[in-house]
């Protein structure tokens, strides 16, 4: 039973994504692109492929320590939930005065869909362009925030609001409008990942890129910003969130695109090429 549900759900999410990322192709990214894309392809993975490589590595890394966390946390983490309560109070029912059915459905698509979309389609947008460092940094950046995340999970031990007053979140609590989606977030998230919300620092750091590359994709920047809004007010709009949480998020993906900035040199290729130029042309000693 479990496993048929997850099923349904990944292929639905599977297509929903698919459309959004072909239509955004066709819209923010153009045939030209692609054309030169298609003849360079080889020479641009190789140039990413150490980014690519931390990033997977990365992420395997997370999903390990996911199913041991609760060991882990045990030995090294605070508990720090009721601290949260304190300092925040009952902020995000303020949520619950604007909540409607059609907000709801909107900021559940968002948190699931929109989120999916908004990780991978940059990705895309940013190999496509003859100067790789974007992409190389963006995926530096993403490692960034699954590596301090990670860390900020095992060290702080707390629960969401879902988790403290479920009663009164019930009118846009995610599980219980779109129970299904609970089968997903399982497989790649655990209740104490609270702080800081990994939904709002990457979709922050999209929406930050988005505005660094704005010249190249113009008509993408404003898409991103409203998408990376809409993510942060889901998180806390569906009781899965603090603020604490979501502010915490905004600045960790201010320091990951700060880093990544500082971690990732320029064009590789090019570099080597210019040190190859410099080097001294071997004499020939029977001269």
């Amino acid at each position: 039973m479990y496993a048929d549900v997850l099923t349904r759900v990944l292929t639905q999410v599977a297509v929903v994504v698919g459309i959004l990322l072909l239509t955004s192709i066709a819209l923010f990214v153009g045939r030209g692109r692609l054309v030169e894309t298609a003849r360079e392809w080889r020479s641009r993975l190789r140039a990413t492929a150490p980014a690519v490589a931390v990033l997977a590595a990365v992420l395997g890394l997370n999903r390990v320590v996911r199913w041991r966390g609760d060991e882990i946390e045990g030995a090294i983490g605070f508990h720090m939930t009721e601290t949260f309560y304190d300092l925040e109070g009952e902020f995000v029912l303020l949520f619950q005065s604007i909540a409607t059915e059609e907000l709801t459905a909107y900021f559940s698509f968002v948190y699931v869909y929109g989120y999916a979309f908004l990780l991978i389609f940059p990705g895309i947008a940013y190999f496509v362009l003859s100067d790789t460092r974007t992409f190389r940094r963006l995926l530096t950046a993403y490692s960034l925030n699954y590596v301090l995340g990670l860390a900020f999970y095992l060290l702080v031990i707390a629960y969401g609001p879902r988790n403290v007053m479920p009663e009164e979140l019930t009118v846009t609590m995610l599980y219980d409008n779109s129970p299904e989606y609970q089968h997903l977030t399982r497989e790649v998230n655990r209740n104490t990942n609270v702080f800081p919300s990994l939904h709002t620092s990457l979709a922050a750091t999209v929406g930050v890129f988005a505005y660094i590359t704005r010249s190249s994709y113009p008509y993408w920047f404003p898409v991103a910003a409203v998408l990376a809004a809409s993510v942060a007010i889901s998180t806390m709009y569906l009781g899965i969130h603090w603020a604490i949480d979501v502010v915490a998020g905004l600045i960790l993906a201010g320091v990951c695109v700060r880093l990544s900035g500082v971690l990732v040199g320029r064009q590789p290729v090019a570099w080597f090429r210019r040190y190859l130029d410099r080097r001294p042309t071997p004499r020939d000693d029977r001269e």
